[in-house]
């Protein structure tokens, strides 16, 4: 029996899908155990993550893992991914897609974003407050960082009236009594791979076990539709600190992609929706309307407030 280390966060959602990741090597007739890490996005809570650098905040130290040896794969939340990665670095596979799309949650059951009454609404997410300035600009965002559990006390304790999260973590954690409503996808667009979890190895393991953990774990239409979003992350030099958001689905054998920028106060946002067959090709066509449309300038102008 082949043994798999996994290397991985050491928060609760993080362990939640090593061993998801874990079960399924199991099924392939692997064993595994975890290699759990704080990384710098974990460890720096009292600046907001463009202050504390949009690249690799959250993978950088489990890279150096997997270049030292230290662990077979990684996994990543995949929304986390920056959009390039080093080339001594592979994905290699995809889990299958929970339900991508937002959700508010509030120890209030009423609370809904529709609502006339000001609210203060935590998120760590630039993409998440920039469409709560272009839908709900009554609203108040304020800085939310770490945990679920400990954005959930924080809650608890009056920091905000509610809170902005990701379905996905919401629901692996059991924390879906709090939920106060569901957002819709085609209104606040998920981020790029938002709900799926990523397989990260050195180029250089050994190409049989690649193929085997690939077989074991990915989920081919899960695949399809984020190389379709990476791609126009990619295209666009997005990542988690910057609001750029894609989603693709599949229609019979097609892949549909909607993805956009919106500048940070919400006012301006310009979007875009692709019918294609091929990944990569689909995310750079639509990159390539979103830049012919002004989206540089707006990125432009994002990177500037945010490293100023």
């Amino acid at each position: 029996m082949q043994h798999i280390r996994i290397g991985t966060r050491n928060s609760a959602l993080a362990l939640w899908q090593a061993n998801h990741i874990g079960h399924l090597l199991e099924k392939a007739g692997f064993s595994y155990e975890l290699k759990a890490i704080s990384t710098k996005g974990d460890l720096v809570l009292d600046r907001s993550l463009s202050k504390i650098g949009s690249k690799g905040v959250f993978t950088e130290e489990l890279e150096t893992m997997l270049r030292e040896g230290e662990i077979d794969i990684a996994q990543h939340s995949a929304k986390d991914l920056p959009s390039h990665l080093p080339e001594d670095l592979a994905l290699i596979a995809y889990t299958e897609r929970e339900e991508a799309h937002d959700v508010v949650l509030s120890l209030d059951p009423s609370v809904c974003l529709d609502s006339d009454k000001k609210l203060t609404i935590g998120t760590s997410s630039t993409r998440r407050r920039a469409f709560l300035q272009h839908f709900y600009p009554q609203h108040e965002a304020v800085e939310m960082r770490g945990n679920l559990q400990t954005r959930l006390e924080k809650l608890k304790q009056g920091s905000c009236d509610a809170m902005l999260l990701a379905y996905a973590g919401v629901h692996r954690m059991e924390m879906s009594a709090y939920i106060t409503q569901h957002l819709s996808i085609s209104q606040f667009v998920p981020a790029v791979g938002q709900g799926s979890v990523a397989i990260q190895c050195a180029v250089s393991l050994n190409p049989s076990l690649k193929e085997q953990i690939r077989a074991a774990c990915n989920h081919d239409d899960t695949e399809k539709c984020l190389l379709a979003e990476r791609s126009l992350l990619y295209q666009l030099e997005g990542g988690c600190s910057v609001p750029v958001y894609g989603h693709a689905v599949l229609i019979e054998n097609s892949i549909r992609l909607t993805g956009g920028v919106l500048s940070l106060n919400g006012q301006q946002k310009i979007e875009f929706t692709q019918i294609g067959t091929h990944p990569q090709i689909l995310g750079e066509h639509l990159a390539g309307d979103l830049v012919n449309s002004g989206a540089r300038k707006i990125l432009q102008a994002i990177r500037a407030e945010l490293n100023p």
